[in-house]
């Protein structure tokens, strides 16, 4: 009877890697469908790879990790690693890359997972002790892989060259008649749980659970919003050299910018804003969106306040006092649907502070999940503990000062990948990706 029961879980668990599996690979080639050739090759951004690289990429890691890196498995395109490697290749030189045409490109994702499905469905889960096959480790490693090569897609697609990208993904509107919401949570000292010891579904950065304490603290109730932010400009933020760090204010003078990317003023002067093709009056109560770490460090000088914590950020939007324990999500242990967060590239855009009640954390903070990725003040470091698992290039090469920590998510990350211990990190001048965030103080 115990043998048949692991069996059932076993087969169960395959059945919904394969059917992830399927999801996930419809909507990269959704994403894709729209896209004339030139534009899957174009480099659009010196900052990004072009989309056929990414596309690429996914197939290659897929053979790598779901094919090769298992026992008693074999190769079927070894000659594309060093074109696919992240590492030997940076996205600046990628246009340069012997890149297969679409249709070379589609046969190889569908042959590697041919490949893959045909592995996963020898793989004896009841009894499996192969790392990468426990708890189907592997799998849901590549799914997660394919779901952030999502959002990157969606950073070049921003990014369009010539006509802007309009998706053929059917839209949802966003939830409108929002109640206001501003101010800042109070948060006393104490101790919480920060991380996660779970191996399958997170990554090796997120590993290990460890109790930390903080002082007392004040954070945002929601995300910094356009109207907020719209006082910081109108004010002369970007020309007030005081409020700006020495490496801040090098960007900016050497940028020369003087609002978020993609605000642009229309012929009467007012702001405007523009998420892929949709163009329209700055909305004030949305939450900004593609400003670097510098100039969410510069408003918070502005307003009298500070960055939180990664720390800071993790306990407002994960740790349940009444329960003593940490939440997966801010509302909870259980999956994302529509009406808790603004993720999945729902509307293709951000949606009002307020708009999401049913998702708020145990503290009372809105949208920390979804909408836009927030900065936090932390480098981005490894945990007490840490073991790079099952390669150190995810995580281990840019632990550092280098790269500062993003929480949370935004409306273009797909369900699977985000939690609340989840880190995300980028170069402090990086405005391309959808990036915000939210005010701290201390007590």
């Amino acid at each position: 009877m115990q043998t048949s029961t692991v069996e059932s879980e076993a087969n169960r668990l395959r059945e919904k890697i394969e059917k992830d599996f399927a999801e996930a690979r419809q909507r990269t080639l959704d994403l894709l469908e729209p896209l004339r050739q030139e534009d899957l090759y174009r480099q659009h951004n010196r900052l990004m790879s072009p989309i056929a690289w990414d596309v690429g990429h996914i197939g290659n890691f897929e053979e790598l990790w779901g094919i090769r890196s298992l026992p008693n498995s074999g190769e079927v395109f070894p000659e594309l690693d060093e074109m696919y490697d992240a590492v030997k290749n940076p996205r600046s030189v990628r246009d340069k890359l012997p890149l297969p045409d679409r249709e070379e490109l589609r046969s190889y994702l569908t042959q590697i997972r041919r490949a893959v499905l045909e592995r996963l469905r020898s793989v004896d889960f009841s009894s499996e002790t192969h790392p990468l096959l426990q708890d189907g480790f592997v799998y849901q490693m590549l799914l997660q892989h394919e779901y952030q090569h999502n959002e990157t897609i969606l950073q070049t697609l921003q990014l369009k060259l010539g006509d802007p990208y309009v998706p053929t993904l059917p839209l949802r509107s966003l939830p409108e008649e929002n109640p206001e919401v501003k101010g800042m949570v109070d948060i006393p000292s104490g101790d919480f749980f920060m991380g996660t010891d779970q191996v399958s579904g997170v990554y090796d950065n997120e590993r290990k659970r460890h109790r930390v304490h903080l002082p007392s603290y004040r954070i945002g109730i929601a995300p910094v919003t356009n109207g907020e932010f719209l006082e910081f400009v109108d004010a002369g933020g970007y020309r007030n050299r005081e409020l700006w760090s020495a490496e801040g204010w090098a960007f900016v003078t050497e940028s020369e910018i003087d609002a978020p990317k993609y605000w642009f003023r229309n012929s009467d002067g007012g702001w405007m804003t523009r998420s892929m093709a949709i163009v329209g009056p700055l909305n004030l109560r949305r939450p900004v969106i593609h400003v670097c770490w510098h100039e969410a460090e510069a408003y918070c000088r502005f307003v009298g306040m500070r960055l939180p914590t990664e720390a800071e950020w993790e306990r407002a939007a994960a740790w349940d006092a009444d329960r003593e324990e940490s939440l997966l999500f801010p509302w909870g242990n259980s999956p994302w649907s529509s009406e808790r967060a603004n993720l999945d590239m729902l509307g293709m855009m951000t949606a009002e502070v307020g708009a999401y009640p049913s998702g708020v954390s145990p503290v009372g903070c809105h949208q920390m999940i979804g909408d836009v990725w927030e900065w936090v003040s932390s480098d981005f470091t490894s945990y007490p503990g840490f073991e790079a698992f099952p390669y150190d290039e995810y995580s281990k090469i840019f632990f550092g000062t280098d790269y500062k920590v993003l929480r949370g998510g935004s409306w273009a990350t797909r369900p699977g990948a985000i939690r609340n211990t989840f880190r995300n990190w980028d170069y402090p001048i990086r405005r391309q990706i959808f990036s915000g965030f939210r005010v701290a103080s201390d007590t």
